[in-house]
């Protein structure tokens, strides 16, 4: 009943939960290994440590993403390769794993200054509100072996974002973010818009992440296909 006014809005029907519809970890990973790319990154915790033996087995580089000093010890000590720090500042999903999104918040300099000196043996790439030299340079300057972007590829059409997206990022709403679990169950950073504002008052209510992903999705493509913003994810 919480999403059947927006879907009203939309003009969608009741939607019907499917059996599954989550590709297994399992056979994500299959197909990883099996493509053997030059570098494997991920978020939400440490592989198991076949995974990563196989990895190094094939010549993977791994890369994990953290948002506390203890994440990246956590990294360290299982043997991954490079380590990624994920500031509050960044889009898209938060990649905390030892301890909640919400506690889990530090800036992208501080963290990245803070890991770097406490693990000397691997590079760190730092993420979040870089988006252009001065911030890559900040980054290397506090002991970064370099710097990850995202948003600023958004703007991209190769990003597969909707041109709506894009002004919106250009737009005033752009420079007024905020974090929220309403799009997928998960703390994201991304736009304000009506879908954030109408679930927030649920917020305790909502499905856990990946299943939210499922409510919203419907809308974000009926708001997508009548060149909407309101419903859409905004990350």
């Amino acid at each position: 009943k919480i999403f059947k006014p927006l879907y009203d809005e939309v003009g969608l029907e009741r939607q019907v939960a499917p059996m599954r519809d989550f590709h297994g970890f399992e056979n994500q990973i299959e197909a990883v290994l099996e493509a053997r790319p030059a570098a494997f990154s991920f978020v939400f915790g440490v592989p198991k440590p076949f995974i990563l033996a196989e990895c190094s087995r094939r010549g993977i580089t791994t890369i994990g993403a953290v948002t506390t000093l203890a994440e990246a010890e956590a990294m360290d000590s299982a043997g991954v390769d490079v380590i990624l720090t994920t500031g509050f500042e960044a889009a898209g999903h938060r990649p905390s794993f030892l301890g909640s999104a919400e506690l889990s918040l530090m800036g992208t300099l501080t963290l990245t200054r803070l890991v770097a000196a406490k693990i000397k043996r691997r590079p760190v790439i730092a993420a979040g509100g870089i988006v252009d030299r001065a911030g890559i340079q900040a980054a290397l300057d506090l002991g970064a072996a370099g710097a990850q972007l995202g948003t600023a590829f958004l703007a991209c059409e190769e990003s597969g974002t909707t041109n709506e997206h894009r002004d919106a990022l250009f737009g005033e709403g752009g420079q007024h973010t905020v974090l929220t679990r309403t799009y997928s169950g998960r703390l994201a950073r991304g736009i304000p818009n009506r879908l954030i504002e109408a679930l927030t008052p649920h917020a305790d209510q909502l499905p856990p992440f990946p299943i939210e992903t499922w409510f919203t999705s419907p809308l974000r493509k009926a708001a997508a296909a009548q060149g909407r913003t309101d419903f859409l994810a905004l990350y």
